[in-house]
């Protein structure tokens, strides 16, 4: 493995270890602040931090930025003000469970979407390493009693995050065709700025409607960490892992995701971990390993764009 898809891989997993306390963090503020609003504080926070950086390269850029518009407002639309809005509401009308065992889904959006727009091969150990994957999903959240899948009800807000999920990979598909000719800053610079801007008014008019804003300590710290390290911070590791090992392989890393989750429960919230855990673990483990490692690739494989 090249230094670089070392790099690579080391950027998509410290983006999901990032987005696992986002997660809990969502999850404790979404009883307190309503999903519109906390979608515009957790994008309005990244865009200020982000412009006076990036203020200089989206003026030397606007020719070139002009002439990628529709690429821009696409990823706009579907990274900033879709997607994690769609994780807020849902998690207002869904339980736990349901949202774990759905956000698996995304990996396996990813290689469907790859091979219709990227053209890249299903390989036998991806299909294996997803597998593997998924179990090992199943296992963490249900604890090993595989019996409360068959006592699952299905709410609104399942279709809101399997609408998410199915977001995320476009999303990181589209990624890896970002124009080289703009810069980072620019395009995050961008993308925040202009996904923000629709969530304004949208948070403006759920204010009106319910108040919901808690002016604590706490809740405002958790609205700068989602705001630097899940959105700004994040999506920087993210393009990097794209450009470099390819959406396929980084949407395998993200697997680790309810995995960072157990562990950061047990330090953090002082809840046990399981068997289940440890199984869960190692079957999540395993098949990232296998979809990505090449030593499990086969020995002729197709040409791939990552």
């Amino acid at each position: 493995m090249s230094n670089t898809h070392k790099t690579g891989y080391a950027c998509a997993l410290l983006a999901t270890l990032i987005w696992s306390g986002n997660f809990i963090i969502a999850r404790g503020l979404g009883d307190q602040i309503s999903p519109f609003t906390l979608a515009a504080l957790r994008w309005g926070t990244a865009t200020l931090i982000l412009l006076p950086f990036a203020g200089k390269a989206l003026w030397n850029e606007r020719a070139t930025l002009k002439k990628h518009l529709p690429h821009l407002l696409i990823s706009a639309l579907i990274g900033v003000t879709t997607f994690n809005t769609l994780i807020y509401i849902a998690a207002h009308t869904t339980n736990t469970l349901n949202l774990s065992l759905i956000a698996t889904a995304t990996p396996a959006f990813v290689v469907l979407l790859s091979r219709v727009m990227l053209g890249e091969a299903i390989t036998v150990n991806k299909l294996i390493g997803l597998l593997a994957a998924v179990f090992g999903i199943v296992t963490l959240v249900t604890r090993g009693n595989y019996q409360v899948l068959l006592d699952l009800s299905f709410h609104q807000g399942d279709i809101w995050m399997l609408l998410a999920a199915l977001l995320w990979a476009m999303y990181s598909i589209h990624l890896k065709r970002r124009p080289d000719t703009i810069s980072q800053k620019a395009y995050l610079g961008f993308t925040f700025l202009a996904g923000v801007l629709p969530l304004i008014p949208a948070a403006i008019g759920e204010q009106m409607v319910n108040s919901s804003f808690p002016l604590s300590l706490t809740a405002m710290g958790a609205v700068l960490y989602i705001g630097i390290g899940a959105s700004l911070i994040s999506y920087i590791l993210w393009a990097k892992a794209m450009k470099t090992i390819g959406p396929t392989r980084a949407s395998f890393v993200y697997y680790s995701l309810p995995a960072f989750c157990g562990i950061e429960a047990y330090l953090i919230l002082n809840e046990p971990i399981t068997w289940a855990h440890a199984v869960g673990f190692v079957l999540i483990l395993g098949g990232i390993l296998i979809a990505t490692h090449p030593r499990f690739a086969p020995a002729k494989a197709s040409v791939h764009n990552s």
